[in-house]
């Protein structure tokens, strides 16, 4: 059973800056807005250790795609991409090596 509705990133950064101010009184501003209790305080955290930017709708999206909004996102998203980049070399010098290997095979019996 849903308890709240949906609200857009502008009526989340609202409904989260009424709830600063007044305290954080996740309960009042959750009857005041129509919106779940748990969806308020989350919000709210999520705004005092991102500020707007952690309010973003981000689902179905993929991390090398976006902007980091911390820096540890970006370390994140920079060492995944290192990895990668590893992973494709290993493959390429492995590559090159069974060739090589061929090459010399087929050397041998001509």
């Amino acid at each position: 059973m849903k308890q709240g509705r949906d609200a857009t990133q502008e009526e989340g950064v609202q409904i989260v800056k009424d709830c600063l101010a007044s305290g954080k009184n996740y309960s009042e501003m959750a009857l005041k807005y129509k919106v779940s209790y748990q969806q308020v305080r989350t919000w709210a955290l999520r705004f005092e250790e991102m500020g707007e930017s952690g309010l973003e709708d981000r689902r179905g999206k993929r991390k090398k795609d976006q902007v980091p909004r911390t820096e540890l996102e970006k370390a994140q998203i920079e060492i995944e991409q290192l990895k990668h980049k590893l992973y494709l070399a290993e493959m390429e010098r492995d590559l090159l090596k069974k060739l090589d290997e061929i090459e010399r095979r087929d050397a041998f019996w001509k």
